[in-house]
């Protein structure tokens, strides 16, 4: 419990040691909470239980974790004593904080954080989140994530200010990373999606068609999704209005003649076409966008 845990713990770390770490006395003046205080003496506490448990001798993080790593090593001496060699039990190792433009720590997001595992940033986010840095982080960025020598790294941005558009540097650190992390395969799907919505490819207008079931699957995880109309004399009209591009007949019809729907990647200026006619994607289904970023999936039930 709490109260075992401040006698047999907290004994070890004076509030003298405590207050002496930078990361505390640099916030005393600006109001530093009891709980972000006593946060030291709990990641401590979690290394010594590790190490214990585990053998875990090292604890890695951010510049700013240097307090709280080195508060850990120091419980972990003053519980187990010295070795005989004179050798300490524990190591931390810190590297350079990594902050975005805004002083927010890289990888925080207006959505939240990004995240490695799959269930909480999908590949296709976490692809996108690569992509969309700015210009002046990306020359730093592939120094730190990517494995290319530094004459690599200079040769493609080089490349990359020649036409700062293509976002070739951009492209490259996506790909780079998000295949480290999931893979290839998964890489190359994420890609492709992109590629189908937001033409982030350098080939050109992208090919629906050439999107795989297992792509447009990643893309429907991605999408508002709806089933595609069954029903055997469904017009477009009733295929925008399925995908919630319309809330009526006449709004799906206004908005198909004024030629703000395209379907598959093609424009549907006619509003009494068949759902019939438009040829589906790999899976059966249909891809509808509403002016420029407004995408709809339509699959078979």
């Amino acid at each position: 419990g709490l109260i075992d845990f401040l006698r047999d713990t907290g004994k070890h770390l004076t509030v003298g040691y405590m207050l002496a770490k930078e990361s505390v006395k640099t916030r005393l003046e600006g109001g530093l909470s009891f709980t972000e205080f006593s946060y030291m003496l709990l990641q401590s506490y979690d290394f010594m239980m590790l190490r214990k448990l585990h053998g875990v001798e090292l604890q890695m993080g951010g510049s700013d974790q240097w307090g709280n790593i080195t508060a850990g090593t120091e419980l972990i001496r003053r519980t187990e004593g010295e070795n005989a060699d004179g050798a300490p039990h524990a190591f931390g190792l810190c590297y350079p904080l990594l902050l975005a433009k805004s002083g927010a720590k890289f990888g925080k997001t207006a959505e939240g954080a990004v995240w490695l595992d799959p269930a909480r940033t999908s590949p296709f986010a976490f692809r996108q989140f690569w992509m969309e840095q700015d210009d002046e982080s990306i020359a730093s960025l592939l120094h730190r994530f990517t494995l290319e020598s530094v004459a690599e790294t200079a040769a493609l941005m080089a490349r990359h200010a020649e036409n700062p558009a293509a976002r070739r540097a951009q492209r490259h650190l996506a790909r780079s990373v998000t295949g480290m992390v999931h893979g290839v395969e998964v890489e190359a799907r994420a890609a492709a999606v992109a590629d189908a919505l937001f033409g982030d490819g350098e080939g050109g207008a992208p090919d629906l068609r050439a999107l795989t079931s297992e792509a447009l699957t990643m893309l429907a995880h991605e999408l508002p999704t709806s089933a595609l109309p069954a029903a055997s004399e469904a017009t477009l009209v009733d295929l925008v209005i399925a995908a919630g591009l319309g809330t009526s007949k006449s709004e799906a019809r206004r908005l198909i003649e004024q030629g703000g729907v395209s379907v598959n990647g093609a424009p549907a200026p006619d509003a009494s076409a068949a759902a019939s006619s438009f040829a589906p994607l790999a899976d059966g289904s249909l891809l509808l966008r509403k002016g420029r970023r407004d995408y709809r999936l339509l699959r078979r039930a």
